[in-house]
């Protein structure tokens, strides 16, 4: 039989960290927490099975669960000595979600449950403190109307402020009991009036009905989206935790607060966090009031940290921290509680983290000693480092500042303005670049947020639900910018006095929480560091290569600065549209003649040539993959009679001749006709050029460096043996005459791009043609699925939702399908040429788990995007570690 219900704190350890899967990760680290001697609440969490029992039989629990429940609840009522709905010292518990990987302010929180009318005058005597028992109770209708019966938040707040303005007072601290006493009455009349029933009396309907919520919070909206962000399997289920109250609100010796071990934004070892005295939990992240510093050192003017206020507490909780930071070797996010000046833990987790952080702390604490390199290598994840590599604001830029507020997720951001999540989503799908500006954001907005470049609030400290979601994401975030008005009606925000509206651009730069006005100019990020000490380690444990996809110099460059060890993907036709020699192209298209080709290809080679011996010079003896021309002739061509008739003058040709080559050229579908080898096998000379314009490169720059290059050059779309060698042979030809020519011999090899499921299939056939394969995984999966690429994103988000999909098979690769002809070529290839080089050139060689599929394949190397190319190589080491491979020794 399932046990169901498992026990922490008071001596009653049931759990433990190892069992975050069955009791989540709030469940499973407060009952290590416990175990270790820190101050836990008792409480008991019900696992994540009954989550998914609940929804697999119809949102029905199991029928042991109600008996587990009421002893648990019984062990606590023994351990604090108060009972569940008793008048005179009732006791009070929260009630909140826990799943094994944490997802903040996605999932539903109730707090103080256990009062009602009766139990509230308990409380009242219990504490000697009447403003303290009926603020609790106003907090518990208002979180269980909001969670459990659905009113709307804002009909809460109406009547908070309608009190706040009748007894003249700004703040929430500043009511009194009989304002509380009355706030209590409206919300239960406004309750009854909205679901048509009065707000339950009975302490356990309240608990079954918290239960209920938080299960049913795990199928909300914000939760779903979440999920399908971060790849979290539904199928996980959330646990449940009810624990004892503890109260943060009885008075100045009471506080709340969240902390880090470190910045969570840098990365530095320091006590970072803020709290709030006379406070409960949801007061420091929703942003109501303005949070404290924790320590003295970062206390500004007019501030007062919790350790000159509480130092007692202070030090217990500095105490603490280095307790659970040597525990759990990692970086904690903690939730406490101080009442009546006693400390009590109520969460710790892994916390979320900047990219930035993530990096220096796996550095910093193998440095330490906590941790070995092998694992600061598996901490970070390698798709975060992408916010490393991209531009930041260039500090020598003209600027105008409009607003200040908390540097909450660093890194910089531009785009236009927008007030709604909705709004965000629909102009982020239209490729434009959005802020969007909130007053204060919640669990709602994620969509929002997820679409942004950037998030802009008004309310909220650091660690605030806009802080810690776009930390998460890797969004540039200003939270708690107080100077700026937002106008959700007029479309308007006000700021450093000028009005700007939506549509107008801003920038953000999340590192120094600065706002400005329009667009700020960016700078190439600087990788060195701790950046430079974590891809040593990488590249001391993977296996495969690392190349970069590259035709350009800058690209080149750029890859080369980023470790690239090598050119995996040279598309040529790239280089053929630039404006010197667009006309010698459509020049040739144009030729009636082989000769009239080759004249036209005659003035292309200069050109080519230039471009080949600029990546030698760069790769410096690295591997070049270069693939010969690919797309159809007719996108070299003109469209519209206009430009057709501008080209024609230019070229000296008849406008009706280049329409009716055009028409000549078009096809039904391009991208399965006359492209690739069948066009280098039609118009041979065209890779002719191609191949002398490389031989001719390469013995050029090996003469002139001393470092020759490794050319190879790869033959696309090939379906066949016999293409493969009818191409082969057009390039074998032309080295033999360079060599001759130029008499200077060098190492190249011909293989051939795997982008059509044929050639996966007759693999082994086509590798006793050539001498490596690259796979074209973007064309193969377009292939395999039939499906346009370009055409699919009108759908792709569809099927995703639908789970016909599990991601964008563009984005990571189809395992299954895409996955099983990349094995089954190189399996076969292999079997006849067990040295044959294999590597992958799709856009999913930057994808870290495509890396990881690519490593069980066993490939040699990846190529991605410059960018990616340090995601890559941490992916690479990440998946030769998976796999059992990579040098343990660190």
């Amino acid at each position: 039989m399932s046990k169901w219900v498992y026990g922490f704190g008071a001596g009653r350890n049931e759990g433990n960290a190892s069992l975050r899967d069955l009791l989540g990760g709030k469940g499973a680290n407060l009952a290590e927490m416990a175990s270790i001697g820190l101050p836990v609440p008792p409480g008991f969490t019900i696992t994540t099975e009954v989550c998914t029992a609940y929804y697999d039989n119809g949102q029905k629990y199991p029928a042991e669960l109600q008996g587990e429940v009421a002893e648990a609840l019984a062990r606590i009522e023994a351990a604090v000595g108060n009972k569940f709905g008793d008048h005179h010292k009732p006791l009070l518990v929260s009630v909140r979600s826990g799943a094994r990987v944490s997802m903040p302010g996605m999932m539903d929180t109730v707090l103080n449950l256990g009062l009602n009318d009766d139990t509230v005058e308990g409380l009242v005597a219990a504490s000697g403190d009447a403003r303290f028992a009926w603020d609790s109770y106003r907090r518990f209708i208002q979180m269980y109307g909001s969670v459990v019966l659905g009113v709307d938040h804002h009909r809460f707040e109406e009547i908070i402020e309608h009190a706040k303005m009748d007894a003249g007072v700004v703040e929430d601290t500043d009511l009194t009991a009989q304002d509380w006493h009355r706030v209590v009455a409206g919300y239960k009349d406004m309750v009854a009036e909205v679901t048509g029933a009065p707000f339950p009396q009975d302490p356990q309907a309240q608990l079954w009905g918290a239960i209920g919520a938080v299960f049913g919070s795990w199928m909300n909206q914000r939760a779903v989206t979440y999920r399908r962000i971060h790849d979290i399997p539904a199928a996980w289920g959330t646990a449940v935790n009810v624990q004892a109250m503890v109260f943060g609100n009885m008075g100045e010796d009471c506080a709340t607060g969240v902390c880090f071990t470190r910045d969570p934004s840098t990365g530095e070892d320091i006590f970072y966090g803020e709290y709030l005295i006379n406070a409960q939990g949801e007061d420091v992240v929703a942003g109501i009031r303005t949070p404290q510093p924790m320590s003295e050192a970062r206390a500004k003017p007019g501030e007062r940290s919790m350790e000159a206020a509480m130092p007692a507490a202070y030090a217990e909780l500095v105490a603490v921290r280095a307790t659970l930071e040597k525990h759990y070797h990692d970086m904690q996010d903690i939730e406490f509680t101080v009442q009546q000046n006693k400390l009590y833990m109520l969460q710790t987790r892994n916390g979320k983290r900047t990219a930035a952080a993530s990096l220096k702390i796996a550095v910093d604490m193998a440095r330490e000693g906590l941790i070995g390199e092998v694992e600061a290598i598996q901490r970070v994840n390698p798709a975060a480092l992408d916010q490393l590599l991209h531009p930041t604001l260039d500090p020598k830029a003209k600027r105008t500042a409009v607003a200040k507020g908390l540097p909450a997720s660093p890194g910089a951001a531009c785009g236009v303005i927008v007030f709604s999540a909705d709004e965000a989503e629909a102009r982020a799908a239209k490729g434009e670049s959005v802020i969007l500006c909130r007053i204060e954001t919640s669990p709602e907005d994620i969509h929002g947020m997820h679409a942004a470049k950037g998030i802009l609030t008004t309310r909220g400290g650091m660690t605030s639900h806009a802080a810690v979601v776009a930390r998460g994401m890797g969004r540039p975030c200003v939270a708690g910018a107080g100077s700026i008005t937002v106008d959700y009606a007029a479309q308007a925000l006000t700021a450093g006095g000028r009005i700007l509206r939506a549509g107008e651009t801003i920038t953000l730069d999340g590192a120094t929480g600065e706002v400005f006005a329009g667009t700020v100019p960016m700078i190439e990020p600087q990788l060195s560091g701790d950046f430079a000490t974590l891809m040593e380690w990488a590249d001391k444990v993977r296996r495969m290569k690392v190349r970069a996809n590259a035709e350009t110099p800058l690209d080149a460059d750029t890859a080369r600065k980023f470790g690239a060890e090598g050119i995996g993907l040279c598309r040529t036709e790239h280089m053929f549209f630039d404006p010197e020699r667009i006309g010698a192209v459509r020049q040739m298209i144009m030729a009636e003649t082989e000769h009239g080709r080759r004249t036209a290809l005659a003035r292309l080679l200069p050109f080519q040539r230039d471009d080949f011996v600029k990546l030698f010079r760069i790769m410096a003896g690295l591997p070049v993959t270069i693939r010969l021309l690919d797309p159809p002739l007719h996108e070299f061509l003109p469209h519209g009679e206009h430009e057709i008739a501008q080209v024609a003058s230019s070229l000296g040709t008849d406008p009706e001749a280049m329409t009716r080559r055009a028409a000549e050229l078009s096809e039904a579908n391009p991208m399965l006709g006359h492209r690739g080898c069948r066009l280098g096998i039609t118009y041979p000379e065209i890779y002719e050029m191609q191949a002398r314009a490389i031989f001719e490169a390469a013995v050029m720059t090996a003469q002139e460096t001393g470092a020759a290059p490794v050319p190879e050059i790869m033959i696309p779309l090939v379906a066949t043996r016999r293409e493969l060698e009818i191409t082969r042979a057009i390039v074998d030809k032309i080295a033999q005459e360079v060599f001759a020519e130029m008499n200077y011999h060098l190492v190249y090899q011909v293989g051939t791009m795997i982008e059509l499921p044929r050639a996966a299939l007759t693999a082994d056939h086509i590798a006793e043609a050539g001498d490596f394969f690259s796979f074209g995984t973007n064309d193969l999966t377009q292939t395999v699925f039939g499906l346009s690429r370009d055409d699919a994103g009108k759908f792709l988000q569809f099927y995703i939702e639908k789970g016909i999909f599990a991601k964008d098979p563009f984005v990571s690769i189809d395992v299954e399908g895409v996955g099983a002809l990349v094995r089954i070529a190189a399996e076969r290839g292999r079997s006849v040429k067990p040295d044959l080089k294999l590597g992958i050139c799709g856009e999913h060689g930057g994808d870290p788990a495509s890396i990881q599929f690519c490593e069980s394949v066993g490939l040699d190397y990846v190529s991605c995007s410059p960018y990616r190319v340090p995601v890559a190589r941490l992916a690479a080491a990440q998946a030769a570690l998976a796999s059992g491979g990579g040098d343990r020794t660190a």
